[in-house]
């Protein structure tokens, strides 16, 4: 029989630039937003806009600091957007689970 509670992907996280924003961003405290557009390999406007997204749904927070004479910005997921991203990797791992429903 299969499970009554229906898989609930968070709509926010879904899109595949966020999901990647938030798999680079949950094993470390923090990333540095160039090195993120770099692993992402995006321009920093996109960036700028996904974490937008992230950061209204306080799934991610920015910390401005000068560094080298110039201005630096880091992101962190906050711990609502930790728990968020691992609840969606949970409600994809289900989706992609094997039913017992025979074809």
């Amino acid at each position: 029989m299969a499970d009554p509670t229906p898989v609930e992907l968070d709509a926010v996280i879904h899109p595949l630039p966020r999901l990647r924003i938030c798999a680079l961003l949950d094993p470390v405290t923090e990333e540095e937003f160039a090195a993120l557009r770099d692993l992402l390999q995006t321009t920093d406007s996109a960036l700028s806009k996904q974490l937008s997204v992230l950061a209204h749904a306080g799934y991610i927070s920015q910390r401005r600091a000068v560094r080298g004479g110039k201005s630096r910005v880091w992101v962190q997921l906050t711990a609502p957007g930790r728990r968020a991203f691992r609840q969606h990797l949970e409600a994809l791992a289900a989706l992609a689970a094997p039913t017992d429903g025979g074809d």
